[in-house]
């Protein structure tokens, strides 16, 4: 062992080791207990930044944990490598997507051997390979046979720059988030997953995920956005079909003053026709984005249609107004209005003049339209009564409700229904790279999906591009193909899969990703569930969700056995750094970290900052996500060249605990790279000094004793923060303090060599799973040619826990008086005993008599004089 800690050798060593013996190659063994856990995995920008450094670092803390007791422990790795960010790229950079996406997985792959993460590389899956794709075309199709897929057109945010339909996830005020452009509504044939036909199945099945948090679940729950309610028909004067809406509040039906459509509804395209102000109006609309939280926010405008609606209990005409509130995409793309107990439908009613009628009251108080919210919204409300409604009036929400449902129903103009918020998942995308939708377009035979032996429909990679349309669109002969119904000449779908999809199932994928003949295989029934899911809560809706459809839809087709993919889900905090910035013609211009210079108070905090290039100031903002566009990264590959993986990995786990946010301070890594040299230097002077003894327990010291003591209760804490609780901070800061009492005892008699031995040897095997390079250096120090992978992890000894005395604390009246050390086997007699014969406690009851004995065993003497 060498006396200097050399980070690049120690880990050039391990790495290499591990390589040569395939370490963390794993494979199915029934008699074995086995432990599935996985990081989600990343997209191939190019470079790892620090949120992928502390999300696979918690990862492989939990797998190296799992293996050291002693479970079969599989951890993949692989990449999201289709979507729109490698295409946009490959136009600016004049190459092509495939070529920039092979190049930066390469790199990445390299970037992540250098942290050391126990990866079974065997397992990697690339989403963009025609061997993975292939299966979810092939699942698609039969999905297709079964009904849970649909081609209708919708209106979607639609980026005239990107050219492809955005998720409202991907809508930041009424832009797109990459472009910037203006998002447009546009209605296109899009295919659809019928996520709704388990709408209820997503719903409940939450209450059975049991280690998830409860943040992620309560998000879950309103996505889904279960509700019942009453479906009602509202005949529309001169048309033949009704106008159909849902509402949660058939108590609040005969307060309703007006309807509104969407700009796409068919009564408003046909109102349009001829009616060129409507028909602008309706353009205006289209240009604004189909995300909730935009038309939350966005000015409310409408025009009227010139048509009424009969209401379906009064016989009332009602007019039907446009507006651009309502979403097609949304229910019926059309609502009832109650202006009188809705902020937003009185909002619109007061604009455009429109009657407000009050149909609810709370007894002993005086109507106001301005406090709609006090009725509205808390139908349970005891005093809560339905007025101005007829033979309703002073029914309750349930008992209106009830008697509502009952007299439409009876009428034909209604009928309670659940709803649900979740709307079906469109997996269209107008774009090149992504996985081809296995679809034929026959003139006589209509859609027609590709026929399984004919997949993968493959992508063709050797492209060139025009513009930003895609090139297989642009292909006419890479579209041409024959019907397989009717054998006539036909065209290939040009849109590609939301690269949702392909996230969506690559958890199963990774249990037997060199079945080249089916999808999954009875090795996915051996590793599945999931046992630990690790990713940022940003992901707690869309893409977990998906992948608990996309289980379901495995399990239906007999591909998988369990009803849930991930059993445990953490989410991981985002990695935070203060931001500097200048402005620049009215902008601001984000400057980075390490270019600045700041000037400290007496306390260490900042009072001005200057950039060190030329001395001038600028501006401290605030501690934000690291992220390119505030210039705040800290690149991992410079703090792994300038201290090594180990401490990179090592202060990602110590900063904070994995679910908070984690302040990177450059300090702070210093710190722990000085932690890990002090370590190294540690084992260094004890294995120097030659082998050390065989511990014999019977003879040891009350000063040996303590430290044995001492080293079992952190194994203790250590194990249960690894296992139960995930806090590795604590952890870490149990074996740095542990660290510190072990240092108080010199290393030179038999007896103490050897409990610093089953010290040191204990402290290489907790501080393994979060720096496993140099404690595989440790442990061939100290146990000698020793794999360290192989070894469990360390056992409590309930023998050393055990104490042979105790503090006791002594009070008079309750004040503390005395600090005494008893027998740990000592009785109620003995311990009064020697707590009166303390000097201190003498002088305070001296002359007095003692009224009462208090003894709490193990901690504490109280004498009431």
């Amino acid at each position: 062992m060498q006396e200097q800690y050399s980070p690049a050798d120690v880990e050039t060593s391990a790495q290499s080791f591990w390589a040569r013996t395939r370490a963390f190659e794993v494979h199915e063994d029934p008699t074995r207990e086995k432990f599935y856990c996985l990081s989600m995995f990343p997209y191939p920008s190019g470079k790892l930044h620090m949120g992928h450094v502390r999300n696979y670092t918690i990862g492989d803390v939990i797998s190296r944990y799992q293996r050291m007791l002693g479970k079969n422990v599989l951890q993949p790795m692989g990449f999201d490598a289709f979507g729109l960010p490698a295409e946009n790229a490959a136009i600016a950079n004049d190459t092509q997507p495939a070529k920039w996406t092979y190049a930066n997985m390469d790199y990445m792959v390299n970037q992540l051997k250098r942290l050391g993460f126990a990866y079974d590389w065997s397992r990697r899956v690339d989403t963009c390979r025609p061997n993975y794709y292939r299966w979810e075309q092939l699942l698609f199709t039969r999905l297709m046979k079964k009904g849970l897929v649909y081609r209708k057109n919708a209106v979607v945010n639609w980026d005239p720059v990107d050219q492809t339909v955005l998720a409202n996830e991907q809508v930041v005020d009424g832009r797109g988030w990459r472009s910037g452009a203006l998002v447009e509504r546009r209605e296109i044939p899009q295919w659809f997953l019928k996520i709704t036909a388990y709408a209820q199945e997503l719903l409940d099945d939450l209450d059975t995920l049991d280690g998830w948090p409860e943040a992620v679940k309560t998000m879950q729950r309103n996505w889904i956005g279960r509700s019942e309610g009453l479906e009602l028909q509202f005949a529309i004067q001169g048309e033949r079909e009704p106008l159909t809406v849902y509402t949660t509040r058939p108590d609040t039906l005969m307060g309703v003053t007006y309807l509104a459509v969407a700009a796409e509804h068919p009564l408003a395209v046909k109102a349009a026709a001829h009616n060129p102000e409507l028909a602008a109006f309706i353009r205006e609309a289209s240009r604004s984005g189909v995300a909730e939280a935009d038309i939350e926010t966005m000015e409310k405008k409408g025009m009227p249609l010139g048509i009424s609606a009969v209401h379906p209990i009064s016989g009332e005409k009602v007019p039907v107004w446009v507006a651009n509130f309502v979403l097609m995409g949304y229910g019926t793309g059309a609502v009832m209005a109650v202006p009188g107990h809705d902020e937003r439908d009185f909002a619109f009613a007061r604009k455009y003049g429109l009657p407000i009628k009050q149909v609810i009251a709370i007894d002993g108080e005086v109507f106001d339209p301005q406090r709609w919210q006090d009725w509205y919204a808390d139908k349970t409300h005891p005093r809560m009564r339905v007025v101005n409604s007829g033979e309703f009036d002073g029914l309750n929400y349930s008992q209106a409700f009830d008697a509502i449902a009952a007299r439409v129903e009876r009428a034909g103009t209604g009928r309670r229904c659940v709803n649900f918020r979740l709307r079906d998942w469109g997996v269209s995308r107008q774009r090149y790279w992504g996985c081809p939708i296995p679809v034929i377009y026959c003139p006589r035979c209509d859609a027609v999906p590709v026929p399984e032996d004919q997949l993968p429909v493959v992508l063709p990679e050797d492209v060139a591009f025009t513009g930003v349309q895609s090139p297989i669109k642009a292909d006419p002969e890479w579209r041409k193909t024959t019907c397989p119904e009717c054998g006539g000449p036909a065209e290939r779908e040009t849109d590609t899969f939301d690269t949702f999809m392909e996230s969506s199932w690559y958890y199963a994928r990774y249990a037997c990703p060199d079945n080249d003949t089916q999808m999954l295989d009875a090795r996915a029934n051996y590793w599945l569930p999931v046992d630990q899911y690790i990713g940022g809560i940003e992901h707690a809706i869309l893409h977990l969700l998906y992948a608990r459809f996309f289980h379901k839809l495995l399990r239906d087709e007999g591909l998988v056995a369990s009803d849930e993919p991930f059993t445990r889900l953490l989410t991981q905090g985002m990695v935070v750094k203060e931001t500097y910035y200048r402005e620049v013609d009215g902008k601001k211009q984000w400057i980075n970290p390490a270019d600045v210079e700041l000037e400290l108070d007496a306390k260490g905090q900042p009072l001005a900052a200057r950039l060190k290039a030329d001395g001038a100031p600028v501006v401290i903002g605030g501690v934000e996500k690291m992220s390119k566009s505030k210039n705040n990264g800290v690149d991992p590959q410079a703090m792994i060249d300038a201290y090594g993986a180990d401490t990179v990995r090592l202060f990602a786990m110590f900063a904070a605990p994995p679910e908070a946010s984690l302040e990177w301070r450059d300090d702070g890594v210093e710190g722990a790279s000085r932690f890990l040299r002090r370590l190294w230097r540690g084992v260094y002077q004890h294995v120097s000094a030659g082998p050390a003894p065989t511990l014999d327990k019977s003879g040891l010291s009350a000063e040996h004793k303590a430290l044995r003591r001492k080293l079992h209760e952190t194994i203790a804490k250590v194990s249960d923060d690894y296992g139960r609780r995930q806090t590795f901070n604590t952890a870490i800061a149990a074996v740095m303090e542990l660290i510190n009492e072990a240092a108080r005892l010199p290393d030179d008699a038999a007896q103490s060599r050897a409990v610093l031995q089953e010290v040191w040897e204990a402290v290489t095997l907790m501080l393994q799973p979060i720096v496993p390079h140099i404690c595989h250096a440790l442990w061939q120090a100290l146990r000698g040619r020793d794999d360290l992978l192989d070894q469990r992890w360390p056992s409590v000894d309930a023998s050393a826990l055990e104490k042979d005395e105790l503090a006791i604390v002594v009070q008079v009246n309750g004040k503390l008086r005395a600090n005494i050390r008893v027998p740990a086997t000592a009785g109620k007699d003995e311990i009064l005993a020697l707590a009166l014969a303390d000097a201190n406690v003498q002088r305070f009851i001296a002359g007095q008599t003692i009224r009462k004995q208090v003894v709490v065993p193990g901690k504490l003497v109280n004498f009431v004089v």
